[in-house]
């Protein structure tokens, strides 16, 4: 069978752990027997970040930039204990976050349905999408480190190098500092996004803060939101028959677990990470969310949102079987080969990655999965298989499909 021919790269980012050793398997297995496959490689596993002092990282985004679509594995934020684990020559920052500063935008996250896998909460009937600013807040903060009694401010010097500055707090001992940062340029495309996603989908927007107690930075967010929306898209919502509305955080939080799903719900950048994180867990798995950032230029980096999976890779270097589910960076896959597809006018590219998503759900609903789902799953004749199995089993499904 003749090999589905690319046109323009992916832009590929390499990572770390578990999910490396199953991005690799995925390629070998899934894509490159079908595929032509062409990619700009970055690799992003933490050696090469550190080797590079995270250049690697922002080379990757810009060539997102320049190519308009990305697929990324999971990479490890280092801690502490990893700057320790790997010799680092520092603590690098998040290097999604790094990316999202550059590209900007929104992440969409969706939860991957499939028949047999009961959402945690009962009322849940339909899925619930996040939509995750993408820029600033904690993953661009400046911390530091109080060791004696001090007064910290907030001071902000204009360019005509007028100062103003406030007191945030009078030290009498030890203590940590953070500052966060924001632009009203990027919460404004992040509004937008979210605006014209929610009119593509048909559904409901809703959107969370808690400006009642950050009376600048969180109110910006909802008045940005709600001015956006009542000069360009209130009518447009009203001929849509859909709604859009504010709330606070904790309210929404009360709203979702006593709704029936099927709208959009846009958060702050940390509250989107910990929400999404939240609704995969509910519907089934961290491992069955899709996750794509999309920039304002029309730019897509295609994720899974879950991490490295570093407990089954320490079974991995042992030699012990693992049973990770790979659902969420597959979707990753196809979703950005679906885009390129789209894109470059490659039908059959497209067709491709439905197929492969399609072969996905077929798999697990035939009763074949990884343990996260087998221990979830409703289905009476299941099979727990190891990650190797799992995508092999996928594979004999897309050939089936495919004729």
């Amino acid at each position: 069978m003749q090999k589905i021919q690319m046109k323009t790269p992916l832009v590929e980012m390499d990572g770390d752990e578990m999910t490396r050793i199953i991005w690799k398997s995925i390629k070998e297995i899934l894509l490159q027997p079908y595929i032509d496959l062409k990619t700009e490689y970055f690799d992003l596993g933490l050696r090469k970040r550190d080797d590079t002092e995270d250049q690697i990282t922002i080379d990757s985004a810009k060539a997102t930039q320049k190519y308009g679509v990305a697929v990324k594995c999971a990479t490890i934020t280092p801690n502490a204990q990893r700057v320790e684990e790997y010799n680092l020559k520092e603590m690098w920052k998040s290097p999604n976050g790094t990316i999202r500063a550059i590209l900007d935008g929104t992440v969409f996250r969706a939860p991957i349905i499939a028949e047999g896998i009961r959402p945690l909460v009962p009322t849940w009937k339909k899925p619930i999408i996040i939509a995750r600013h993408a820029y600033g807040d904690v993953y661009r903060n400046v911390e530091y480190r109080v060791s004696e009694p001090g007064k910290a401010e907030l001071v902000f010097t204009n360019e005509k190098g007028e100062v103003s500055r406030q007191t945030i707090f009078e030290y009498k001992d030890k203590g940590v500092l953070m500052g966060m940062h924001n632009l009203d340029s990027s919460i404004e495309s992040f509004a937008r996004s979210c605006f014209n996603y929610a009119l593509d989908l048909k559904q409901d927007l809703w959107f969370s803060t808690k400006d009642t107690i950050s009376k600048q930075y969180d109110h910006t967010f909802k008045d940005i939101f709600q001015d956006i929306y009542d000069r360009e898209y209130k009518e447009k919502f009203e001929e849509a028959q859909i709604e859009y509305f504010y709330t606070l955080i904790d309210d929404a939080v009360a709203r979702v677990i006593r709704s029936e799903g099927g709208y959009i719900w846009a958060c702050k950048n940390y509250d989107g990470d910990v929400m999404s994180d939240m609704i995969a867990t509910a519907f089934g798995s961290l491992a069955m969310m899709t996750s794509v950032l999309v920039s304002p230029e029309g730019n897509f980096e295609y994720e899974a949102a879950h991490g490295t999976v570093t407990r089954h890779y320490y079974k991995h270097l042992k030699g012990e079987e693992t049973s990770t589910n790979s659902m969420a960076t597959i979707f990753a896959w196809s979703g950005a080969l679906r885009k390129r597809g789209e894109l470059d006018g490659l039908n059959e590219l497209v067709e491709f990655a439905n197929q492969l998503e399609k072969a996905s759900l077929k798999t697990i609903e035939s009763g074949i999965m990884t343990k996260d789902l087998a221990l979830i799953s409703e289905l009476p004749n299941k099979k727990t298989v190891s990650t190797g199995q799992f995508l092999v089993e996928i594979k004999q499904t897309l050939d089936s499909i495919r004729g």
